[in-house]
């Protein structure tokens, strides 16, 4: 009996020195205080959750545009042998694209065109447009041009752009050029379409959601239109600034721009704000007017459509509750 009561004594002793080191061990590596840390994570994960989507989501354009190129590479794979008998390979690859594109248009933007009937049916013109933080609503149009024009739009991208890699098929499939004026006047001259937004990356990093146009002097768009002897067709596309922002409004991403040309701004967003794309009338080829007349003329229409279809200042949650009806700013 002595001994089973030992035994019971040097078990409970024995319990008793790992119930303190247990314990001990649990205060030298804070398990304490466990709780209270996985609390506070849980505020900062609910803190910073959102602040990561809308960073992340711009992310996912540049995704679908890499999807768009290894559709291109896989599709022109598969027609290699038709390419010696067709001069038309990549119109059936555009139009597959330009499907998937007004898809996500549709679905996420709930996008609407008005005005698209300014756009020739044949023939050139010269589309002079806002530059959004990410023109996606520009993708958009072109979109819609090849939908239901049956038309391929040029356009003119900076010279960054051709410095993405990968991004060479695209480019070329699409019919994006860097944009001397020399290579403008020969796309409208052979008969195409050419869209440009004169404020370019300025105007994506650094306007904000007041809309301001930063063309600065910039002529050389008017001097194509005129050497072409093309009409200039306006374009906003509404609340293009809620669906992608850009901290370019920070001093020191616009220094280093401005200082190094390089546009290292972070855009955020991808939010499904009511996206419309209105097309004024078209300017038509005067002679008489020079390039700088001309320009500012162009200018102002584009200005005259944001006047007259933007609320400024550009509010998200406005913009995301247009979704759900179909009142708007009066045309």
């Amino acid at each position: 009996m002595a001994h089973v009561n030992d035994s019971c004594m040097k078990g409970h002793e024995t319990a008793s020195y790992i119930s303190c080191f247990i314990h001990l061990w649990e205060e030298w590596v804070g398990l304490g205080n466990l709780e209270d840390y996985l609390s506070c994570l849980d505020y900062l994960v609910w803190v910073f959750t959102p602040l990561a989507v809308v960073f992340i989501l711009p992310f996912f354009i540049v995704f679908f545009l890499y999807l768009s190129i290894l559709f291109l590479h896989v599709y022109k794979r598969k027609n290699e042998l038709k390419e010696a008998y067709s001069n038309n390979l990549w119109d059936c690859a555009r139009k597959t694209l330009a499907t998937l594109w007004d898809g996500h248009a549709t679905i996420w933007h709930g996008y609407e065109i008005h005005g698209l009937e300014k756009i020739p049916d044949k023939g050139p013109a010269l589309i002079v447009y806002y530059h959004g933080a990410i023109p996606i609503d520009y993708y958009y149009f072109l979109a819609n041009v090849i939908l239901q024009k049956g038309r391929t739009c040029h356009s003119v991208a900076d010279h960054i752009v051709f410095k993405v890699p990968g991004f060479k098929l695209l480019l070329e499939v699409f019919s994006v050029i860097h944009g001397p004026q020399e290579e403008c006047v020969k796309a409208l001259q052979s008969g195409h379409l050419l869209g440009i937004s004169p404020g370019g990356v300025r105007e994506a990093l650094f306007s904000d959601e007041t809309y301001p146009l930063l063309w600065g002097k910039r002529k050389g768009f008017a001097q194509v239109a005129i050497d072409s002897k093309v009409p200039i067709i306006p374009m906003f596309t509404q609340n293009v600034r809620e669906g992608f922002r850009s901290l370019g409004t920070l001093r020191f991403f616009r220094w280093v721009y401005e200082r190094f040309r390089l546009p290292i701004a972070p855009v955020y967003g991808g939010f499904p704000v009511k996206f419309r794309t209105y097309l004024g009338d078209p300017i038509p080829y005067d002679p008489n007017l020079t390039a700088a007349d001309l320009a500012e003329k162009a200018q102002q229409a584009v200005q005259s459509l944001i006047d007259r279809h933007q609320k400024i200042p550009g509010n998200v949650l406005r913009a995301l509750l247009e979704r759900f009806h179909r009142r708007r700013k009066e045309e």
